[in-house]
């Protein structure tokens, strides 16, 4: 098995990237390839995924997404391409907080996920998250799932705004407007 390569990025597409190790150029699936350039050294952490006729390499930036990739494999109906698009659209603790909180139209949001996929997830996964101990975070609230519609209407990706308002203070006394503002400013 293939757990780890550290090497220079010699290209990068749409969905993956070739990583030079030790003269052998390594073709990597990866959830946001935009975060990688060329020339790059990088160290990833990978999964080997074997088929009848295809062995493909996934690579991501630390265990924890590696590890919550190989778990949306277990789900049924749930194979590469559609764990990548999961992890690559919310960040891994969106992920834990939708599955523990039941809410399927926040996994919905990744392409080629929809409803039922992401009521089955959270049907075989949610026991497993308790299981190892995940943290569980609070619900989105209303004001914050309006602060983050707020900022992909502005053309923020749904990491950026997630991450941007993970930023702003919990003070309940904050309006959404203000959240907005300070989000927007986390932002630049």
């Amino acid at each position: 098995m293939i757990a780890q390569l550290t090497g220079e990025i010699l290209s990068v597409t749409a969905e993956q990237l070739v990583l030079s190790v030790g003269g052998v150029g390594f073709e990597i699936g990866v959830a946001d390839a935009s975060a990688y350039h060329v020339g790059e050294e990088v160290s990833l952490h990978t999964y080997l995924h074997v088929r009848e006729n295809t062995l493909a390499l996934y690579g991501f930036a630390d265990a924890e997404a590696k590890s919550l990739f190989e778990m949306l494999l277990s789900v049924n109906r749930i194979g590469p391409k559609a764990a990548l698009s999961i992890l690559g659209t919310l960040s891994p603790e969106t992920l834990r907080q939708a599955i523990s909180n039941r809410q399927p139209a926040v996994l919905a949001r990744a392409p080629g996920v929809g409803r039922k996929t992401g009521e089955a997830i959270i049907l075989q996964l949610k026991d497993r998250l308790a299981k190892l101990g995940a943290p569980i975070s609070a619900a989105i609230t209303t004001d914050d799932a309006d602060v983050i519609a707020a900022l992909t209407a502005l053309g923020f990706s749904l990491v950026e705004a997630q991450g941007a308002l993970q930023q702003v203070p919990r003070d309940t006394e904050i309006s959404i407007e203000e959240k907005i503002r300070l989000s927007l400013a986390q932002l630049r």
